[in-house]
């Protein structure tokens, strides 16, 4: 048995608002009963008029929001370093220093190798990989998220920047300011115009492309073309000049890396920690030891293998070369390029000169993609570890917006949270955020002291590492999942993987992300409308139109449509069951109202059953003129029989007659059952 109401029991008031009768007798819309348990107009407008605005009531809200922003609480939630550094402890320091010392040993060679990502000299991942973990210590909200340089910020710097250093620290500069921002003006909603699917998609992609850039230096053939299928034909159109010697060394990185990986997952004894005897538990620990460290442990090696090499004039490999010890000097990011003159001598093209605006023209809108790509890096990494913990958007994007002018101002590029990363920090036992302090304080002293050893660095073993790390972030393991669970949701997540391989990535992510929106659109403009065809207890028939959610300007036609047709085939009274209803727009209420006027036309009676008292007052500014129910006595007794009895009864007739019937003193109640036909 299907019903409209089945057995509900509406309780009414004693006594009806005569001004609110009023209100609506003098509007254009026919009331029949708005004291519903559901709907209160008369609520609605005492709470717009208690909150109208006036001088007072503005420079009230000033100095709320004033004393707002100046509570311990605020202060607090924007400063997290005050709320978690009282209750700091001797445990929480040892194991901040245990894993800070961990990735700190990661981060090195990874911000070397990064650097080829982006075009720039291997310092530069240096001088992004520290300052900003001294900013997320005193502003991060998750305690494993580390600030460094990461596959996809390394590939979307390149991307805008085309491996400039001035326009990759002024992009880093740029998007600083804008995540800031975004974080003051709440826009951390942005995110979440980007679905599981294309950010899985796009992933995937960037994963792909990255293996490819560093491919060249395994190979030792040049690599050109801005996408991930032109870099695979210009290299395979020099593949007679392969390096053999890189090729073996940074292929036997990459199988040594991979395995170490799976070895460090491996346990002795039994599965039960507290089973395990004391020499199980000290080798579990060296093999999870020498499983995080397997990146620094790879380079030393092949480092010494190659200063032997060299000293001895027999070194076959690609170098990393020379690296200015030191700290980069603090300064302001270039807002302009001088020109400069080429040198044939040194083989140094001209460098035409740029103004700021011209600067910024050249970044195009990686200003926008970039910080709304971080914001969804920065948020996975967050949510991975975050377990029951709320995740704080805005503040993370406060802090990665910090972090990043921070870099900036000592010559760093774009530096995110990374996954693997952060997975090693919490892997490695971290507490709180101090970790990032001891991250940041190795990588220093890695730049101060350790620069003339970083020379004798292969090429092919930061490219081996870089390729150990992205290969594991190709999201594979969740086709099966959504073809299991929704298949369409495959095609946005498909089409956001082909266009960034096919097509450069910046236009393949707009485009995939355009695509997904219209995919939602669509989705938005066909409601699913439930169409039946009811009776009451006293044999009076009607058709029932249920939409499913609120009338907007790409759904309104396609449920116009739907109404007309179905009240075309009979001439039983339409009962439209608004209950679903929330929202409408002017476009709806335009539509609506010619859809009322067809009816009025050929005389035939269309109802809309609890119209919430917002949407009425849409429609009313249109002065449409409906007919309102919101109880089912008045729909089973007196509309719908009217309706029946007489098809050309008028709407100002029924008006008299149904405030009459409803409008008055009620203390019963009245239950109403509908059945299918």
């Amino acid at each position: 048995m299907s019903t409209l109401e089945t057995e509900v029991t509406f309780r009414r008031r004693a006594e009806v608002s005569q001004e609110l009768e009023a209100q609506f007798r003098s509007s254009s819309t026919d009331f029949i009963l708005i004291q519903d348990h559901r709907t209160s107009k008369y609520k609605s407008l005492e709470q717009l008029e208690a909150v109208k605005p006036d001088n007072e009531t503005i420079a009230s809200c000033c100095m709320s929001y004033a004393r707002s922003a100046c509570r311990m609480k605020t202060l607090k939630k924007r400063l997290p370093i005050i709320e978690w550094l009282p209750k700091y402890n001797r445990n929480d320091a040892v194991g901040d220093l245990i894993a800070g010392f961990t990735v700190g040993l990661t981060v090195i060679p990874q911000g070397l190798a990064y650097s080829g990502v982006v075009g720039l000299p291997a310092e530069s991942g240096l001088y992004g990989s520290f300052l900003g973990c001294f900013v997320y210590v005193l502003l991060g909200t998750c305690k494993d998220n580390t600030i460094g340089s990461t596959a996809v910020a390394s590939l979307m710097t390149y991307q805008f920047a085309h491996g400039s250093w001035a326009h990759s620290v002024l992009l880093t500069f740029l998007t600083g300011i804008i995540e800031i921002l975004m974080a003051i003006f709440k826009l951390g909603c942005l995110v979440e115009f980007v679905s599981g699917p294309v950010s899985a998609g796009f992933t995937s992609a960037v994963s792909l492309i990255v293996l490819t850039s560093q491919m060249k230096y395994i190979l030792g053939v040049n690599s050109e073309g801005g996408s991930f299928l032109q870099s695979w034909i210009s290299m395979l159109r020099d593949i007679e000049n392969i390096r053999i010697w890189d090729s073996c060394l940074g292929f036997g990185c990459l199988a040594l890396l991979l395995v170490i990986r799976s070895l460090s997952q491996l346990r002795i004894g039994p599965k039960e920690k507290s089973e395990r005897s004391q020499l199980q538990r000290v080798l579990n620990e060296v093999i999870k030891f020498v499983g995080v460290t397997r990146n620094a442990t790879v380079v030393i090696g092949a480092t010494l293998v190659a200063m032997h090499l060299e000293a001895n004039s027999m070194n076959p490999f690609r170098l990393t070369g020379y690296i200015p010890p030191g700290l980069p000097t603090v300064s302001l990011p270039n807002f302009t390029i001088e020109a400069q003159p080429a040198n044939a001598t040194a083989g140094i093209p001209a460098v035409p000169g740029e103004t700021f605006l011209e600067m910024v023209h050249s970044l195009g809108y990686g200003l926008v993609i970039v910080p709304i790509i971080a914001l969804l890096e920065n948020v996975s990494v967050c949510k991975a570890f975050a377990k029951d913990k709320q995740i704080d958007v805005s503040q993370e994007l406060f802090a990665t917006g910090v972090a990043n002018v921070a870099t900036s101002l000592v010559s760093g590029y774009r530096s995110n949270g990374g996954l693997a990363r952060s997975a090693v920090n919490n892997a490695s036992g971290c507490r709180t955020n101090m970790s990032n302090l001891y991250i940041g304080i190795i990588v220093v002293l890695s730049i101060s002291y350790l620069t003339e050893y970083f020379y004798f660095i292969p090429k092919a073993v930061l490219a081996a590492i870089i390729i150990s790390a992205v290969v594991f972030q190709v999201q594979y393991q969740i086709v099966v999942p959504m073809w299991r669970s929704k298949r369409a949701d495959l095609v946005p997540g498909l089409l956001a993987f082909i266009t960034c391989l096919v097509l450069p990535l910046e236009i393949g992510i707009v485009v995939a992300i355009g695509a997904n929106q219209l995919y939602i659109l669509y989705h938005a403009a066909r409601p699913r409308i439930t169409l039946e065809q009811l009776e009451t207890e006293h044999g009076i028939k009607f058709i029932k139109i249920t939409p499913d959610r609120c009338l907007i300007f790409p759904s309104v036609e396609f449920v116009r449509n739907m109404v007309l047709k179905s009240g075309s085939k009979t001439t039983l009274p339409i009962v439209i069951d608004c209950t679903y209803i929330f929202a409408a727009d002017f476009t709806a209420a335009k539509v609506i109202s010619s859809m009322v006027e067809d009816f009025q036309q050929r005389q035939q009676k269309i109802i809309f059953f609890n119209l919430k008292p917002s949407v009425v007052s849409i429609f009313e500014g249109l002065k449409t003129k409906l007919v309102l129910c919101y109880n089912t006595h008045a729909l089973s007794l007196e509309l719908l029989p009217s309706a029946a009895d007489n098809l050309s009864h008028s709407v100002d007739s029924l008006e008299a007659g149904n405030c009459a019937g409803d409008c008055g003193s009620m203390t019963s109640t009245s239950t109403l059952s509908l059945a299918r036909l």
